[in-house]
């Protein structure tokens, strides 16, 4: 019953015949099937991407239900990449998947990123190890990365590209000593513009000590439309993408699209008053 050309012709007029083609030979790499992965590999998937890499090592839960597109009941106790990459296939049975059910270590990133054209960041936002390591990597092989931030009921969206800033001058870890004063520079890099703050109900519910925040279906799906597209114009050549220091913060519930500007990164003194606000905030959980 399938083929490829009747599946996304739809996608015709938006893409010429040619391009989507191309689509269909380029391979993209997904770190991560939980919240945003998840429906930037189906997103992947519908726009005809023909060759996917996937990580993952968890399994779904019950509080994985308000968010993650492969959580049902049915899939309670599941490890969440083979569940995905049922339903990729279930879109293309045509599909070439790489799957990696260690996630990505050390051992296996050059294997996760062999022929890759563009890497889309979906790592849990405490998995700061693995996507350091993913990132660098990326950038010592000329390998395009997208990363939306579901923030609120909006997406922050970042984009690093071969030969333009690169993750840790836009981010600054290495500034600081602690696990703890990473992470705050990972917030404050993703997330400049802070639209999502002022409608937060509950700050219980966000926790740095225990790793834990709150999320929403919009966030999720408004992350996979906006990196989407960006993968959409990387892969295809069709015209500038933001890339850092620039970004780009759309919160739906504010009605709001800000574009950020960080020349410095997390160096400039806004940044860094920015710190030292949240670190306040976050020892304060």
């Amino acid at each position: 019953m399938f083929d490829y050309d009747v599946a996304f012709s739809r996608n015709i007029g938006w893409v010429t015949e040619q391009e989507q083609a191309e689509l269909r030979n380029k391979r993209v790499a997904i770190a991560g099937c939980g919240g945003v992965g998840s429906l930037h590999a189906l997103t992947l998937a519908r726009l005809g991407i023909g060759k996917v890499n996937l990580s993952d090592f968890d399994e779904y839960e019950v509080h994985n239900f308000n968010r993650q597109a492969g959580a049902f009941l049915s899939t309670v106790g599941q490890n969440k990449m083979d569940v995905m990459s049922t339903m990729l296939h279930d879109i293309n049975p045509e599909m070439s998947l790489r799957e990696f059910g260690d996630g990505v270590n050390e051992e296996n990133v050059d294997a996760f990123l062999e022929d890759v054209d563009l890497y889309v960041d979906s790592l849990d936002f405490f998995a700061l190890k693995a996507r350091k390591l993913v990132f660098q990597k990326c950038y010592d092989k000329n390998i395009p990365v997208v990363t939306a931030a579901p923030l609120g009921m909006g997406c922050a969206i970042l984009c690093f590209m071969p030969g333009k800033m690169t993750f840790e001058e836009y981010f600054r870890f290495n500034d600081k000593q602690t696990e703890e004063g990473q992470l705050i520079q990972f917030l404050i890099g993703l997330s400049p513009a802070m639209l999502q703050r002022n409608y937060l109900v509950d700050d219980t519910a966000v926790s740095f000590k225990e790793r834990r925040g709150p999320s929403t279906p919009m966030a999720v799906n408004l992350c996979a439309g906006m990196a989407q597209t960006y993968a959409l114009k990387i892969l295809l050549n069709r015209g500038k993408v933001e890339c850092a220091p620039y970004g780009l913060h759309f919160d739906a519930y504010r009605n709001k699209l800000t574009r950020t500007h960080c020349p410095r990164g997390n160096r400039g003194l806004i940044q860094r008053l920015k710190f030292t606000i949240a670190k306040r905030i976050v020892s304060d959980d």
